[in-house]
């Protein structure tokens, strides 16, 4: 699966790493769901560490489309909001 975050890129994630990235994403729509700023706030620094540390960059030369758009790590609990489906940001 082809991730990208927001302002940094696009990361190939295998698929072994989406029931981690899928906890992950749980604990920030709980915080979403909250209107915790704190806990958004590290929820969403742990999925963006979790898929970095999960996947390999993608090649910057190719003009592959994303599977999964993730917003950056500035972004705020409003915005992600917005973003979030029935799913949360990782599907599954």
């Amino acid at each position: 699966m082809i991730v990208r975050i927001l302002g940094e890129g696009q990361f190939d994630v295998p698929d072994s790493a989406l029931d981690t990235l899928n906890e992950l994403d749980d604990a920030l729509v709980a915080a979403v769901e909250a209107g915790d700023d704190e806990a958004f706030t590290r929820a969403l620094g742990a999925l963006l560490t979790g898929v970095r540390a999960a996947a390999a960059p993608h090649d910057v030369a190719a003009l592959d489309s994303s599977d999964l758009i993730l917003p950056g790590p500035d972004s705020t609990l409003a915005e992600v909001r917005e973003l979030l489906g029935d799913d949360g940001l990782v599907p599954g």
